[in-house]
């Protein structure tokens, strides 16, 4: 099976290449820079140059695929808008892979953006969702909510460096989940005949406060966090402002989003019959409290080692005699 993976070089697009690479697939990557994306080539995967919003670069990058895997989203600081690349770059691909008879196509959307049409980024989600859905062919959705990875520059760094920690209003829970969980979900729909034409929630365990995942990082790191707050009015009046200027649309559209989290109403859903559908267990997928332990346990421990480093540089230094000049 031939898979096109599109957004390969972002968090969860390389987790979902190296995975497919794992398990035998043939993997193709749409990527805008082959520079940057030479660490897939060296995994084993094809690399194609295209982007979604160049539509005549899709087709040949299609060409002998089965499936496409759809990872791709615009970042707060691309030049690119969240609507060119997540509404008319999708709508793009999509009806590429149609008119290329691609078989599958697996979508990673934004858990419950039914509920939100004045956040742009889930309204887009909604409607890229129901024109898959409209498209003829055999589709998988998979509704996200937050990926762990994101917490360590949100949380781990700043306490280990002192740094303050910013949250907004009152916390919604999440449901993080390692991106390494959500890339088993979307290769194993391939093979799963149950997935094809469903959308299905994909979160973890347990929905994680702000105050929650602070407390976590105070224990695990034994450093006390500085957490500050953001009123929900300043977010508000922050995406205004950026709203004037073309280099802040994506960041206002950021900004709309990050509302969403500052509402304390929790994202998380019941997975019990969605692991039973993909055959996966439970029990395999990584807890928030184990991967920040895993992580601040390499942290602080190359912390120790350059400050054993640092301690035996300057004794060498001590040591060296000075000579004395006559």
């Amino acid at each position: 099976m031939n898979i096109l993976i599109v957004g390969a070089t972002g968090t969860l697009g390389r987790q979902v290449a190296r995975r497919a690479l794992d398990e035998g697939y043939k993997v193709r990557c749409l990527v805008r820079s082959q520079k940057k994306a030479t660490f897939l080539k060296e995994w084993g995967a094809e690399l194609v140059s295209g982007s979604l919003s160049q539509p005549d670069t899709l087709p040949a990058a299609l060409e002998g695929m089965d499936v496409v895997i759809d990872a791709a989203t615009a970042r707060a600081t691309d030049s690119l808008s969240i609507k060119q690349v997540d509404w008319d770059g999708k709508v793009a691909l999509i009806q590429a892979a149609k008119a290329a008879g691609v078989d599958r196509y697996i979508f990673f959307s934004i858990l419950e953006a039914e509920k939100y049409p004045q956040v742009p980024l889930m309204e887009i989600k909604r409607c890229t969702e129901l024109f898959l859905s409209e498209a003829g062919m055999n589709y998988t959705i998979l509704r996200l909510c937050g990926f762990m990875q994101g917490l360590i520059g949100q949380y781990a760094i700043p306490i280990l460096e002192g740094q303050a920690i910013w949250v907004t209003g009152e916390s919604s829970p999440v449901a993080y989940m390692d991106t390494q969980d959500i890339a088993k979900f979307a290769v194993r729909a391939l093979s799963v005949p149950a997935t094809e034409k469903q959308t299905f929630p994909v979160v973890g365990s347990r929905a994680w406060s702000a105050e929650e995942i602070t407390s976590l990082c105070e224990r695990l790191t034994g450093k006390p966090a500085k957490v500050s707050r953001l009123p929900v009015n300043f977010l508000r009046t922050m995406r205004h402002v950026t709203r004037f200027f073309q280099w802040g649309w994506n960041v206002a559209d950021r900004l709309a989003f990050a509302e969403v989290l500052a509402t304390g109403v929790p994202l998380t859903a019941p997975m019990d019959e969605v692991y039973q559908t993909f055959g996966l267990d439970p029990q395999e997928t990584t807890t928030l409290e184990s991967y920040l332990q895993e992580y601040f346990g390499r942290m602080l421990k190359k912390l120790k080692e350059l400050e054993y480093e640092k301690n035996k540089t300057k004794k060498k230094t001590a040591k060296i005699p000075v000579k004395k000049s006559n």
